[in-house]
């Protein structure tokens, strides 16, 4: 935002010295326009037989050399008038294209921020029913119930509240023989490895990973295989 700032005042600076340069320009052919008329008018002034009197009628000459001189008189009385005209017009667009790029901002970064929200709403709803299930699994009466029961309910909320992840967008990493990748894995055991082609190859998963769409959530820790020596 700076950068665009300092980028149009610069500009603005650049236009106004060409435009007084050619401003000095321009004063500089009247002034020297008016010292050859000035001349002129003295030679015409030598011949007494042309005089004001012997203009024909309908002539305007003095009418509009007296309107022309008028206009060259104001223009050189406020010669930054144009510049600071349109000086005045930029900075008024400026203004106006800064305050836009704001309510822009804001706009987006509501609209991000309710984005977010809808996200983790749809997330918690798909969470609900496994929920349910357990509150329902908890409160079961254990008087008549056998333990391969209870197991198979607990099975059967798992499975649900993973399905329900994977469907969010969560996958489970659990690189058990895979060659050792520090960028999704954490090694926090070793052992030794028989041959070199099990050097430098996970061994046994401690804790699953977790990448929730594209993103690392948390690396799974490994145990890995070295080669001794």
């Amino acid at each position: 935002m700076g950068e665009g700032k300092d980028s149009l005042w610069r500009r603005c600076v650049w236009r106004a010295r060409l435009f007084l340069q050619k401003l000095r320009t321009q004063g500089n052919q009247m002034m020297s326009g008016r010292s050859e008329s000035g001349s002129s008018d003295q030679e015409i002034g030598t011949h007494p037989e042309r005089s004001d009197e012997a203009l024909e009628p309908g002539e305007s000459g003095h009418d509009e050399s007296t309107s022309d001189e008028a206009d060259s008189a104001s223009q050189e009385d406020n010669p930054l008038s144009g510049f600071e005209t349109e000086l005045a017009e930029m900075r008024d667009r400026h203004l106006r294209l800064a305050a836009e790029f704001e309510n822009y901002r804001k706009r987006t970064r509501e609209e991000l921020g309710q984005s977010g929200t809808r996200a983790q709403a749809a997330l918690i709803g798909s969470l609900l029913d496994v929920l349910d299930d357990f509150d329902r699994l908890v409160g079961i009466d254990t008087d008549g119930v056998s333990a391969e029961s209870v197991l198979e309910g607990v099975q059967l909320v798992e499975r649900k509240l993973k399905r329900a992840l994977a469907d969010s967008g969560v996958e489970t990493l659990e690189p058990h023989g895979e060659p050792f990748d520090p960028e999704v894995m954490e090694a926090v055991m070793r052992e030794s490895a028989e041959s070199e082609e099990e050097d430098d190859t996970v061994s046994r998963v401690l804790q699953k990973g977790v990448i929730f769409k594209g993103h690392l959530v948390r690396p799974a820790r490994v145990s890995v295989l070295k080669l001794d020596g």
